[in-house]
């Protein structure tokens, strides 16, 4: 885990849950774990933990290798205190008797995460195979004496006029999972409109409701499947929207693992088959250091207060070519106009000093006080430069370094996928 120590970080014994915990869990895609040995869920689970992160909700597409790596999740979880839930990916085809099987084959396990006294199942949409295809199996999971929380993520519930409908449609539903964290193909920032409507709907029915946040959205394997959202400072906001507007029953990080979206925030693991297309813009970009940004909020979160920082760090992100030029590889996604050419860095700082941004001949600097402050210094003209971020505190520089992505005004391949650095 990286060096920073949050004094009050009352994280430790949160796997413990309670009724009324404040729970954090990570969107894991299942699909990724084809070469997982139990060491790897071991690995991930661990790390997750270190963050604050209560659980994964595993994204299962398939009832085929997914159920045999899921199983070995399962052992892993168990040992470490960690918990799991089900989040049926129904843009595949799923047999109702597939879904009751799985969950009936760990609803037993320590690790298997409940809510309200039932099992908590969610889902990657699903509203088109009705109501009548989820009371069913509600029901065939309770002649089993298997009660279940049902929290699925119906995307198409997205408008928040569209709160009542969605209870009207689904009265076999128990709360709700609002898979939209980033704005929604617009050059603003996300509200929270959507999350207040859903919740207060989901609490008629007991919730929980569940709030994604996520850092980014990128994607650019194919013409039809290039895009990227606006999400320069997306990792800040969204956080504090849900810690001091929505409240919400339950966090869902977007994403541990989808490389190919951009909004991983677990390491980059080499032996998870990336395909053709995503090693292009995935390789040599992590996104760890968000981890340290996710601590902090996360333990604010958990406990109503910012906790008090022990270590300084600054962690920074940044795309590696400006967003007008024409790369030679890739496709140039939609929305490619939003996102600023910049350097954006997040001051997580025990006492008051100055961030000092360079890139090129282009400076900026900023005031950053107790707690977490966001900035960011624009793109330079120059080809081939690399960011330098100071802290300096005193007229003394007390913390520094360089990113290790240089910007250039090139590229093999269109790439808005951010490389996240820390200084520490």
């Amino acid at each position: 885990m990286f060096a920073l120590t949050l004094l009050a970080l009352a994280i430790a014994g949160a796997h413990t849950l309670s009724a009324n915990a404040q729970i954090v869990v990570a969107h894991f895609m299942a699909q990724n774990a084809f070469s997982y040995s139990q060491n790897d869920w071991t690995n991930d689970i661990n790390t997750a933990k270190a963050t604050g992160i209560d659980g994964f909700a595993l994204n299962i597409a398939l009832a085929d290798y997914e159920v045999d790596r899921v199983a070995t999740a399962f052992v892993a979880a168990e040992n470490a205190n960690f918990k799991l839930f089900f989040s049926f990916d129904m843009s595949r085809s799923w047999a109702q008797s597939d879904i009751v099987s799985l969950v009936a084959t760990h609803a037993s396990s320590p690790a298997m995460l409940t809510y309200n006294g039932g099992v908590l199942v969610s889902t990657f949409e699903g509203e088109a195979n009705g109501d009548a295809f989820w009371a069913a199996i509600r029901t065939s999971l309770a002649n089993e004496g298997i009660k279940i929380t049902f929290a699925p993520a119906f995307i198409s519930f997205r408008d928040p006029s569209q709160a009542n409908t969605l209870l009207s449609s689904f009265p076999s539903i128990d709360g709700f999972f609002n898979w939209w964290s980033w704005p929604n193909d617009v050059d603003t920032l996300l509200t929270t409109d959507t999350d207040i409507a859903y919740k207060n709907a989901a609490h008629t029915r007991g919730g929980p409701y569940i709030m994604s946040v996520s850092p980014w959205q990128f994607k650019d394997i194919d013409a039809n499947d290039a895009w990227v959202e606006l999400g320069d400072t997306l990792w800040n906001y969204r956080w504090l929207q849900a810690i001091q507007d929505v409240k919400p029953d339950i966090i869902e990080i977007v994403t541990w693992n989808d490389y190919a979206e951009s909004h991983y925030i677990g390491d980059i693991n080499p032996n998870v088959d990336l395909g053709t297309a995503a090693p292009n813009y995935v390789n040599g970009f992590p996104h760890a250091a968000w981890r340290i940004i996710a601590q902090y909020y996360i333990s604010w979160y958990k406990t109503g207060t910012a906790p008090t920082i022990t270590n300084d760090v600054v962690v920074f992100w940044y795309r590696a070519h400006p967003k007008a030029v024409s790369c030679s590889g890739g496709w140039a996604p939609r929305m490619a106009s939003f996102p600023a050419d910049a350097v954006f860095a997040m001051s997580l700082l025990g006492t008051p000093a100055t961030i000092s941004l360079d890139i090129g001949s282009t400076h900026a600097q900023f005031n950053a006080g107790v707690g977490a402050t966001i900035g960011s210094v624009n793109f330079p003209v120059e080809d081939s430069q690399i960011p330098f971020i100071q802290i300096i505190r005193n007229g003394q520089t007390v913390k520094s370094g360089f990113g290790s992505v240089f910007v250039t005004q090139s590229c093999s391949w269109y790439n808005f996928n951010p490389f996240v650095g820390v200084i520490q």
